[in-house]
């Protein structure tokens, strides 16, 4: 298989990052077609894309004729059989539940054609956990996008032990033609490359808070106007949900039972508040009416 075969790119996972890599997968001349369980999720999902384009218009990034036919190549539906009906390539975007994963792939393997490749955007599930439920573990692996995935240009292609040469080349080839910048991670560790060095800052961050070292605020602002960070730790878990680490952190500590893998009080506090963090409004910081 070669980038070339791939025409069709199938999303799983309307969320956040779901809804996103599908729309990139289409601005940039992929027939794709995008899920969700939940009817709510996909209808937002296919709101932002009625929105996004037009507004690439106005800014002058995209021309009428390019967002008329991106939006024509994106499709939107409740059925997984019909989304990954003829696809080359399929990308999962879904909660970081290992159980989950593993019951989607499965259905993925049974549904898909035999050629086309399964990637997983997990940050922390890495594929040699879910490959095995699949009769093509060569042509599943790890295809990390970052958030928000219209913006941000990395894309970490991890290549477990399991996983082909052939498909980790044309993952990074796909990744280029996405333009995006692509690394090559060559051996399964838990968080890859980035999300492990920033899962140390955030451990860091969090004891210095629990301990009242500082506040949450004040930690963002000496990453920020010391280390040169864009955001800081807070405004950054406000970006990818506090639920999403609150999960990781569950799944971590469910897989080794040691209680240092537990979400920080903090965490646990804002989780069961519903303070989500931008997507909710609420979160370590108040966003008002603008979320």
């Amino acid at each position: 298989m070669t980038i070339d075969d791939v025409k069709k790119i199938a999303v799983i996972g309307a969320g956040n990052m779901g809804h996103q890599i599908a729309l990139l997968c289409a601005i940039h001349g992929y027939e794709t077609t995008c899920t969700d369980v939940k009817p709510e999720i996909l209808a937002r999902a296919e709101a932002f894309a009625d929105k996004y384009l037009p507004g690439r218009v106005e800014k002058e990034k995209l021309t009428q004729a390019q967002a008329e036919v991106a939006r024509a190549r994106l499709r939107f539906t409740p059925s997984l059989e019909e989304a990954v009906q003829g696809a080359d390539y399929v990308i999962e975007a879904v909660l970081e539940v290992l159980a989950l994963k593993r019951k989607i792939f499965a259905d993925l393997d049974r549904l898909v054609p035999k050629h086309a490749i399964l990637a997983s955007n997990s940050s922390a599930i890495v594929s040699s956990k879910f490959a095995d439920v699949t009769q093509r573990p060569d042509k599943v692996l790890n295809l990390h996008f970052f958030n928000p995935a219209l913006v941000m240009k990395l894309v970490e292609v991890v290549q477990g032990p399991h996983v082909s040469d052939e498909t980790a080349r044309v993952s990074m080839e796909l990744c280029q033609r996405l333009d995006k910048v692509s690394v090559h991670v060559k051996k399964e560790v838990e968080g890859f490359l980035l999300n492990r060095i920033f899962a140390a800052i955030t451990r860091e961050a969090l004891w210095m808070l629990e301990m009242g070292v500082a506040s949450f605020e004040d930690i963002d602002k000496a990453q920020m106007y010391g280390a040169g960070h864009p955001m800081g730790t807070f405004r950054l878990m406000d970006l990818t949900g506090i639920d999403l680490h609150y999960t990781m952190c569950m799944e971590k500590f469910r897989a080794s039972g040691d209680p240092a893998d537990l979400p920080a009080p903090s965490v646990v506090e804002r989780y069961l508040q519903g303070r989500y963090g931008q997507k909710v409004g609420k979160g370590w910081y108040d966003y008002g009416e603008d979320k």
